[in-house]
């Protein structure tokens, strides 16, 4: 064989995508363990059956049953809402129809949640970057001065992986400075969390605001794969432009309508108490351990946690089959772990290992509000 005649398929891909590094999603990372806290996944599976008999047809683009359930559910209109592929299609659906390449930017602020700029870099759309403030808080003077070619915003609330909720001034702040200028999306997927922080009921005033949302976290259904976009009616018409054919297959929209029930809401509500309370055991038993060196205040299903050791931290508890997520790259979080809550067994097994990694009892210290 001729070698100068072999195929070399990364000389017909586009550039930005040879160069793009892909965002490292939990199942990427891989590692052989029983304690999956790395993902901010429920640890137990929902029983829903799938009972359709209509395999052999496709799927409505915006199943009915779904829509008009989230629509009750997030005190909307059903033209105010589309269901996609997790809240991860909505992002990219958001560059499709507002970002020009090479002419309009998106902005977000670091340390958040990855997939905004792997998006914005694979549709060749430029990237500002706004680090947060000490505080996790958004540095508004900054944002402010950044806005030129601005067209999208993503702030994540709560965020992730800090945890925390977003102050609503600075929300509201931001709508007033983008109006007619930008869109701001609001990334709501730990709202189940601390519900009286959604600005779903903002949509009334501020043309500019779009919500996304998940069936991922609160309401256990991460493999779903199962999304909604909230937003004004001409927001909604736009996406629909640009969205698959059949965003949600039939076993999705199926179980996604059974989850959306006043009972499927019920149980739900019930899970996030339990999570709260697996959450706060955790942070307290994690307070008292001397390689602890900070805990943040979460709103979410996960806590992030600074070590004075987090790299052993890491791969002991990565050898003992309890699998944390590595935040330490990100901006600003130097030594930090992110922590799923589990069952209480598996925060129990979290506890037990790291004491094991203190050499000293100390006295607990304060969780930093």
């Amino acid at each position: 064989m001729n070698m100068d005649n072999i195929f070399d398929v990364n000389l017909l891909a586009r550039e930005k995508v040879r160069k793009l590094i892909p965002y490292m999603s939990a199942r990427r990372l891989g590692g052989n363990g029983d304690v999956w806290l790395n993902a901010n996944e429920y640890p137990l599976a929902p029983d829903f059956q799938f009972t359709e008999q209509t395999l052999n047809r496709y799927p409505d683009c915006q199943p009915v049953s779904v829509i008009h359930h989230y629509a009750a559910y997030a005190g909307l209109q059903p033209e105010q809402v589309l269901a996609c592929r997790g809240a991860d299609e909505s992002i990219e659906l958001l560059i499709r129809v507002f970002c020009e390449p090479g002419q309009d930017a998106v902005l977000f602020c670091p340390p958040t949640y990855g997939m905004y700029s792997v998006s914005a870099e694979a549709f060749g759309v430029e990237q500002k970057k706004i680090a947060t403030q000490e505080n996790w808080q958004l540095d508004i003077k900054e944002i402010e001065n950044n806005l030129d070619r601005v067209k999208l915003i993503y702030i994540c609330s709560p965020n992730n992986p800090t945890g925390n909720p977003i102050n609503p001034a600075s929300l509201r702040k931001i709508l007033e400075l983008t109006t007619n200028r930008a869109i701001v999306a609001i990334d709501e997927a730990y709202i189940e969390f601390c519900p009286e922080n959604s600005i779903a009921s903002w949509l009334k005033n501020y043309p500019n605001l779009v919500i996304l949302r998940t069936l991922s976290k609160a309401f256990a259904l991460a493999g779903l794969r199962c999304g909604f976009t909230l937003a004004s009616v001409d927001i909604i018409a736009l996406l629909l432009k640009v969205i698959a054919p059949y965003p949600l297959s039939t076993p999705v929209a199926h179980i996604a309508a059974q989850a959306l029930t006043a009972e499927g809401i019920a149980i739900m509500k019930k899970r996030v108490i339990e999570i709260k309370e697996n959450r706060d055991y955790l942070q307290q038993a994690l307070n008292k351990l001397a390689i602890v060196e900070k805990i943040c205040p979460s709103e979410t299903n996960y806590i992030l946690v600074k070590f004075y050791d987090a790299e052993t931290v890491f791969r002991t508890l990565w050898h003992k089959g309890i699998i944390l997520r590595d935040q330490r790259k990100q901006p600003g979080l130097d030594g930090c772990l992110r922590i799923t809550i589990g069952t209480r067994k598996e925060c129990e097994q979290v506890v037990e290992a790291i004491s094991a990694l203190s050499t000293k009892n100390k006295q607990p210290k304060e969780i930093e509000s």
